[in-house]
C-alpha cells in the first residue's frame, strides 16, 4: 500500500531546521533558526510546547529524556524532556556546532563544529571528553555506530572519515565529496547514518546516490539510486529494523529503498519543492517526519515498517478454512485497497449508527466476502489455485476483482470549516483570548490553579476591569460597550447556557442566564447595540434583547461558521454547500435590526482565496463588513458596487518569514488602519506578556503600482472605497465628520487633476476626457484652462462639451429634488407664502449675474490689457495671492476667502513656452484656483432659464413682487459685509454685456427662434466679442454709469436707440470668432 504524505505546516521561521522523535514516538521535536525547540504531540497540534534555547539552533537530538541542542552561541546545551528545563552545557567550541547525535544507549553525545573539531562527551559527566582532530574544513555531520566503537564524520574538505573512539585515530577516509569553504556553501549536508543494531553498513549521500560501505573491510559495497530522481541527496536515515533506507534531496524528493533488493519502493514529492534538511524515522516504523529549509514540518504515513516484513507469512492460510482466509485484519486490508483513503463516502459510514447496517454500501465487510465467495464452484476453483501457489500469492486472485471496480478521480470534497469566534484563539489552549475587539479584551484561564475569565476595557471610562470565576466552563465570549456575553457547551446532564453581564444596566440586576433546549449547543454569538444573537447547532439564530427578552428566531440554510455585530447590523457566515479541492463554500447574510428590519445580503457566496478558509470576520469601526482569509487577504464590502467584496490588503506582504502571521484585532477606515498582532512562527499570539499591536497600511492590488500613474490610481480608488461609510452613516442617522468628508473629496479631486496633467503630458487626450468625467464641474473648468494653456484645443473643446453635459445632468437632479421638496412643502405652507422659494430664486439670480461678471472680466483681462490699467492691478492681486482677481474695488476689503478643492495644489516646476503677449517674458503662467462664488457655475447655467426668459414664464407671487420692488429702491449699506443675497445683488454692478444682451435679445431670438436661454447667452457673447474695442468700451462705460450711485442720470433714450442700431449693424457685419479664439479668451485670463 503506498504511503500518504500529510499536508505540511509551519513550524519555525525560514532557515535550517532539524527533527527527531522521542524514545516512545509520542512526540515530534523540531528546532529552527528562530532559536526555539518545539515539541509536537502530533502534526495537527496547534499549540506545541516551545523552548527557547538561543538565537539559532542548528541540530537537535533526544534520548533518555535528555534534549541536546547545537546552539549558535558555540555551545552544546542539554535540557530536560519534556519539561524543557536547562540542565547545563555539555561542551563548547570556538565557532558554531553544526550537528549533534546520541549513541544507541544515550550515554554519549558526538558533536561536530565549524572549527574542524569533533568532540565526544559523556552525558553524565561532561568533563570526560574526547577530541578528534584531522579535518581541514568545517564538519558537516557526525554519526556513532551502534557498538560505540567507531565514529564517522563528513567535512567540507570533501572527505568522510571513520574514527576509532578508543584510540582517537582515523581508521578510514574517503575523498568522495565536493569541497566547500563553509557549511552554508556546501552542496549537501551529507548526513551520515549507520545501520541500526548490527552497524554493518555505513550510508553516505554522495551527489545523486547513496554509497554503502562495509564496516568490517571499509570497502564500497553498493550504490542506491533512483532513475526517476536527478537531485542531490541531502540527508539519509535508516528504519529501526535496518532493512529500509530513506533519503531527502535538495529538490524536495522523498525516497525509500529496500536495501536488500536495492529497489526504490517509495517516491514522494515535497508539496512546494523545498530542500529537505531533516529526517527522522518513527521508533516503531511506519512514519517518517521531515523538515525543510523554510521551517515547515511534514509527515509520511504508511511507509514500510518491520511489521510489514511479516505480512507474507501472515497470508499463508488453509485452503478450505474460509473463516481464516477472510479474518478481520485481511478484511480491513481489502477495504483499504478497494477505495481511496480520501474518499468522502467512507468517513460517514464509519460514524453511522448500528441501525443503519442494512444500508452499508459495497465497501462494507459482508459485500466483500460475497464478492469472493459467490458460489461453491468459484470457491473450489480459488482453493485449487491457492494450493498450487505459494503463500505470498495466495490472496492475489481475491484482490483482482476489487481493483477492477471503477474509481472516482474527480475533484475531492473539502472538509467543512468548523465554527469559530472572530477575535479569539483556539479553545484547547489553557491561556487564551476569548475575545479581542475595539472595546476590550476577554482572557480565559483554565489550568490546575485557576479557571477564570478576565475582562479588560481599552477605555476605562466604559467600565472597570472585571474578574469572573468560570464555574460554568464558558468557552465563547463577546464584548460590547453595554454587556459581556458568555456561552458554555452542553453536557449529557446540563444544557448549553447563555449568560449576559449587562454592566451598563441602571438597575441592580445586571446579569441573566438562559438555558437552551436539550441537545442544542451554541456555535457562534455576537453583541450589537441593544441586542444579542446566538447561532446554534440546530441551524437556528436566536435573538435576545440586551436585557434578556427573547425576540425573533429564524433558520439558517447551513451550519454556521461565525457571526459579528455592529450597531444595528448582524453579519452571519454559514456553509452554503460542499467545497472541492481545498476551497470552502461559504455564504454570507447581512441584516439590519433597527426599526425597519431588512436583509441587505441574501446569502451570497463569500469570496476567499484559493484553498484557504475564513480566518476573521467582522466590521470596521465605521460599520463596514470586512473579512480576512487564511492567506492573509483582507476584503471589504463595497456598498456602491452592488455589495461586492474588494481586496484592500494582504498581510502576507508584511511578513518577514513564511511562518509568521498577523492576528487581526480591528479595522479602521478613518484613518485607514489595519490593527493586528504580529505572531512569529505561529498563527496566534500568547496571552502573557500582553502582545503589542501593529498597524498595517491598506494597499489595493492594482497593476503597475511602482509607476506614478498606478500609484495615483490606487490612491484614488482606495479613497473612494473608504469614503463609502459617510453615506451609509448619514443615511442611518449617525453623526458624521463633515470636515473629514470634505477633506477626502478634496484629495480625490487633486488626484484626478494630477492624473489629468500626467495624461496630457503623455498625449493621452482620450484618457484625459475619461478622467474629466469623474471630476466635479469646478475641476472640469480648471481642466479646460489647463488643456488650453497646453495648446490642446481639441481636448479643451471636448471638455467644454462635457461641462455642458454635467450642467444639464445637474439641472435634472436639482429639478427632481425641488419637485420632491415642493410636494413635501406644499403640505405645510401655501405656495404664495413660501419664503424659502423666494430666497432660492434670489440666490439663483445673483449666481447668474456673478457668472456673467466672471466671464466678462476674463474677456477684458485677456484682450484689453493695454486699454485698462485696472487690469494690471487685478493681475498683481492674483500674483500676490489676493482673494478674488475680479472683485470690485468698492467691495469690502475684509471679505473672507472661501476654500477651493484645488487650493493646495502646487505649481509644476516645468516652465512652458509663453502663450501670447499677455504673459511676461521669462515667467511661466501661474495656475490659480477658481474664484469663490456664492453658488457654483453649474447651478447658474443649469437654472438660468427660470429668471431670464423673455416670455416671463416664471413669475413670483404678489408678496414676493412687492418685496422685490422694495429692495430695488432700498440699497444695502456699504459698510455691511456681504452676508445675504440682497447685499450681493445691490453691490454687484451690471456689465456692458448685460446691457447689450438685454437690448439685443429680441434680435437674437428673431434670428434663432429655437434657441434656449443657454444658447442665447452663448450667441450673445459671440456677437459681443465681434464688436470693436471702442464699442465694447462704450457699453462698459454705460454700465458703470448706470451702476454708480453718484451718476443716476441716464442718457437720452434717442441716443441709446441710435447706439443700439449702430451696434446691431456692426454685429451683422462682423463674423464670430472660431472655437480656438473662444477657448483661449477664456483659458488665458489671469
Amino acid at each position: 500500500m503506498p504511503c500518504e504524505r500529510k499536508p505540511m505546516r509551519y513550524g519555525h521561521s525560514e532557515g535550517h531546521t532539524d527533527v527527531c522523535f522521542d524514545d516512545e514516538g509520542k512526540c515530534i521535536v523540531t528546532c529552527g533558526s528562530d532559536g526555539d525547540v518545539r515539541i509536537w504531540e502530533s502534526l495537527d497540534d496547534d499549540d506545541p510546547k516551545s523552548i527557547n534555547v538561543g538565537e539559532k539552533v542548528y541540530s537537535v537530538a533526544l534520548k533518555n529524556e535528555k534534549l541536546v541542542t547545537a546552539v549558535s552561541n558555540n555551545t552544546v546545551q542539554i535540557h530536560t524532556f519534556p519539561e524543557g528545563d536547562p540542565d547545563g552545557i555539555l561542551t563548547r567550541f570556538t565557532t558554531n556546532a553544526n550537528h549533534v547525535t546520541f549513541n544507541s544507549s544515550g550515554s554519549r553525545v558526538a558533536a561536530g563544529s565549524s572549527d574542524f573539531i569533533v568532540k565526544i562527551v559523556e552525558v553524565v559527566d561532561s568533563s570526560q571528553q574526547k577530541t578528534l582532530r584531522g579535518h581541514d574544513a568545517p564538519v558537516l555531520s557526525v554519526a556513532l555506530d551502534p557498538s560505540d566503537e567507531f565514529l564517522a564524520s563528513s567535512s567540507c574538505d570533501g572527505s568522510v572519515t571513520v574514527w576509532s573512539i578508543e584510540s582517537q585515530t582515523q581508521v578510514a577516509q574517503w575523498k568522495i565529496l565536493q569541497k566547500s569553504s563553509d557549511v552554508s556553501n556546501a552542496k549537501s549536508l551529507c548526513r551520515l547514518a549507520w545501520q541500526p543494531r548490527s552497524g554493518k553498513l555505513l550510508a553516505i549521500p554522495v551527489d545523486l546516490t547513496i554509497q554503502l560501505y562495509d564496516r568490517n573491510t571499509w570497502t564500497h559495497v553498493t550504490n542506491l539510486s533512483d532513475s526517476f530522481s536527478s537531485q542531490v541527496v541531502n540527508v539519509v536515515v535508516w528504519s529501526p529494523c535496518g532493512k529500509f533506507l530513506a533519503a531527502g534531496t535538495i529538490g524536495g524528493n522523498l525516497l525509500v529503498w529496500d536495501v536488500e533488493a536495492k529497489l526504490c519502493i517509495e517516491r514522494q514529492k515535497h508539496e512546494k519543492g523545498f530542500t529537505v534538511c531533516g529526517m527522522a524515522w518513527h521508533p516503531s516504523g511506519g512514519r517518517i517526519a521531515y523538515t525543510d529549509t523554510e521551517g515547515c514540518l511534514g509527515l509520511l504515513e504508511g511507509v514500510p515498517s518491520p511489521s510489514s516484513s511479516s505480512t507474507v507469512q501472515s497470508t499463508k492460510v488453509k485452503t478450505n478454512d474460509y473463516d481464516n482466509l477472510f479474518d478481520e485484519d485481511d478484511d480491513r486490508m481489502l477495504d483499504e485497497g478497494m477505495s481511496d483513503s480520501r474518499s468522502p463516502v467512507k468517513k460517514p459510514i464509519m460514524e453511522d449508527d448500528d441501525d443503519d447496517d442494512d444500508l452499508m454500501p459495497a465497501t462494507g465487510r459482508p459485500r466483500n466476502r460475497g464478492s469472493f465467495l459467490d458460489d461453491d464452484d468459484n470457491s473450489q476453483g480459488m482453493s485449487t489455485l491457492i494450493k498450487e501457489e505459494d503463500g505470498s500469492s495466495a490472496i492475489l486472485p481475491a484482490v483482482g476483482p476489487a481493483v477492477s471496480l471503477p474509481v472516482y478521480e474527480g475533484p475531492m470534497p473539502t472538509q467543512p470549516q468548523r465554527a469559530f469566534q472572530p477575535g479569539s484563539t483556539p479553545v484547547h489552549l489553557m491561556h487564551r483570548f476569548m475575545m479581542w475587539n475595539s472595546v476590550g479584551i476577554v482572557r480565559g484561564y483554565n489550568d490546575d490553579q485557576d479557571n477564570a475569565i478576565d475582562v479588560e476595557f481599552h477605555d476605562t471610562a466604559i467600565h472597570h476591569a472585571m474578574h469572573l470565576t468560570n464555574t460554568l466552563g464558558h468557552t465563547m465570549a463577546d464584548l460590547s460597550q453595554e454587556a459581556v456575553l458568555l456561552v458554555c457547551e452542553g453536557t449529557d446532564e446540563l444544557a448549553s447556557k447563555i449568560q449576559c453581564l449587562h454592566f451598563s444596566c441602571w438597575d441592580t440586576h445586571k446579569d441573566w442566564i438562559v438555558d437552551l433546549p436539550k441537545g442544542e449547543d451554541v456555535r457562534a454569538l455576537c453583541l450589537g447595540q441593544g441586542w444579542a444573537a446566538v447561532a446554534t447547532s440546530a441551524l437556528m439564530v436566536r435573538l435576545f434583547s440586551v436585557g434578556g427578552v427573547q425576540k425573533e428566531i429564524f433558520s439558517l440554510p447551513g451550519a454556521v461558521v461565525c457571526m459579528a455585530g455592529h450597531g444595528e447590523q448582524l453579519l452571519i457566515v454559514c456553509h452554503r454547500g460542499t467545497g472541492f479541492d481545498g476551497d470552502q463554500a461559504l455564504g454570507i447574510q447581512l441584516l439590519q435590526l433597527g426599526h425597519k428590519r431588512r436583509q441587505v445580503i441574501h446569502g451570497e457566496p463569500l469570496p476567499l482565496s484559493r484553498k484557504s478558509y475564513l480566518a476573521w470576520m467582522g466590521f470596521t469601526a465605521e460599520g463596514t463588513p470586512c473579512c480576512i482569509d487564511s492567506e492573509g487577504v483582507v476584503r471589504m464590502l463595497n456598498r456602491t458596487l452592488g455589495n461586492m467584496w474588494t481586496p484592500v490588503c494582504n498581510t502576507r506582504d508584511s511578513c518577514k518569514s513564511k511562518s509568521d502571521h498577523y492576528w487581526v484585532v480591528g479595522v479602521h477606515e478613518n484613518p485607514q488602519q489595519l490593527r493586528c498582532i504580529p505572531c512569529k512562527g505561529a498563527r496566534y499570539p500568547p496571552t502573557l506578556p500582553r502582545p503589542a499591536v501593529a498597524v498595517l497600511p491598506f494597499n489595493l492590488p492594482y497593476c503597475q503600482t511602482t509607476t506614478e500613474k498606478g500609484q495615483m490610481e490606487e490612491q484614488y480608488w482606495r479613497s473612494m472605497l473608504f469614503q463609502n461609510h459617510y453615506g451609509f452613516l448619514s443615511s442611518n442617522g449617525y453623526e458624521i465628520d463633515s470636515e473629514g468628508q470634505s477633506r477626502t473629496e478634496k484629495e480625490q479631486q487633486e488626484l484626478l487633476m494630477k492624473m489629468f496633467a500626467l495624461s496630457c503630458k503623455l498625449e493621452r487626450e482620450f484618457r484625459c476626457v475619461e478622467l474629466a468625467e469623474m471630476m466635479t464641474h469646478s475641476v472640469v473648468t480648471l481642466a479646460i484652462r489647463y488643456a488650453s494653456r497646453s495648446r490642446r484645443m481639441a481636448l479643451a473643446q471636448r471638455l467644454s462639451e462635457l461641462a455642458l453635459e454635467k450642467a444639464s445632468q445637474f439641472q435634472e437632479e436639482e429639478q427632481e429634488e425641488e419637485d420632491k421638496y415642493a410636494s413635501f412643502s406644499s403640505m405645510l405652507v401655501p405656495e404664495k407664502y413660501s419664503v424659502l422659494k423666494y430666497i432660492k430664486a434670489k440666490a439663483l439670480c445673483i449666481s447668474v449675474i456673478y457668472f456673467l461678471i466672471f466671464k466678462m472680466k476674463a474677456f477684458f483681462i485677456d484682450t484689453h490689457l493695454s486699454l485698462h490699467i485696472t487690469c494690471f492691478q487685478h493681475k498683481s492681486q492674483i500674483l500676490e495671492g489676493r482673494v478674488n482677481p475680479f472683485k470690485s474695488s468698492s467691495s469690502p476689503a475684509g471679505q473672507p476667502r472661501t476654500t477651493n478643492v484645488l487650493d493646495s495644489m502646487t505649481m509644476s516646476s516645468r516652465k512652458p513656452a509663453p502663450l501670447g503677449g499677455t504673459s511676461k517674458p521669462g515667467k511661466a503662467p501661474v495656475l490659480k484656483p477658481l474664484a469663490p462664488k456664492p453658488k457654483s457655475k453649474v447651478q447658474c447655467v443649469a437654472q438660468i432659464q427660470m429668471f431670464s426668459s423673455p416670455a416671463g414664464s416664471h413669475t413670483l407671487s404678489d408678496p414676493i413682487k412687492l418685496t422685490l420692488k422694495a429692495e430695488k429702491v432700498k440699497p444695502a449699506p456699504a459698510a455691511t459685509p456681504p452676508a445675504s443675497a440682497e447685499n450681493i445683488e445691490n453691490r454687484k454692478p451690471k456689465t456692458g454685456f448685460q446691457l447689450w444682451l438685454e437690448e439685443n435679445r429680441k434680435s437674437i431670438l428673431a434670428d434663432n427662434p429655437d434657441f434656449e436661454e443657454m444658447d442665447v447667452i452663448k450667441e450673445g457673447m459671440g456677437r459681443f466679442r465681434t464688436l470693436s474695442a471702442e464699442e465694447r468700451l462704450n457699453w462698459t462705460e454705460r454700465a458703470k454709469g448706470d451702476s454708480d450711485p453718484k451718476k443716476r442720470k441716464r442718457e437720452d433714450e434717442g441716443q441709446v436707440d441710435e447706439q443700439m442700431e449702430s451696434d446691431e449693424g456692426s454685429t451683422k457685419k462682423k463674423k464670430p470668432l472660431d472655437t480656438s479664439a473662444k477657448l483661449s479668451a477664456f483659458a488665458f485670463n489671469k
